[in-house]
């Protein structure tokens, strides 16, 4: 019995997941985020990292797994308001695909497009990456952060 790779069940899977992010993307640009978030389903062919994007008092911050990379092959830009993370995941060593009995790691290159919010700070956007995992944080525009107001007693 010949064994299938995960990966090598590409079409019309990988299709239909890049219709739905675009589907996605267009009723966030139209409405605002006003669906539950979901998680990512797996992509079949080549390979996307999982990201979280949440907010703290004075920044946004953005977490994503890239394990198995090092800071040379992550790539970050910003152009408006999105930021883009791509690189390449390399393989450790070439194995045949008939070698193979079970396969879920992926390889190559990977790109992830994602809305910033408005009221945030593009210019001073920082990254890190430690034990397979890029945080992203860009702080927050001084208008978009909370005020506190006293209330005054008489």
């Amino acid at each position: 019995m010949a064994l299938m790779r995960w990966r090598d069940r590409g079409w019309p899977f990988r299709e239909l997941d890049e219709l739905r992010e675009e589907m996605d993307r267009l009723f966030e640009r139209t409405f605002g985020r006003t669906f539950p978030i979901r998680r990512e389903v797996p992509v079949i062919r080549g390979w996307a990292p999982a990201v979280d994007m949440f907010e703290r008092e004075n920044e946004v911050v953005l977490r994503a797994e890239v394990p198995g990379m090092s800071k040379e092959d992550i790539n970050i830009s910003v152009s408006g308001n999105t930021l883009t993370i791509s690189g390449e995941r390399k393989t450790e060593e070439e194995i045949r695909d008939e070698d193979y009995y079970h396969c879920e790691r992926s390889y190559g290159r990977f790109q992830r497009a994602l809305s910033l919010p408005q009221e945030v700070d593009a210019e001073n956007i920082k990254a890190s990456y430690k034990n397979g995992i890029l945080e992203i944080t860009i702080p927050k525009k001084e208008e978009a952060k909370a005020k506190r107001i006293e209330v005054a007693v008489e």
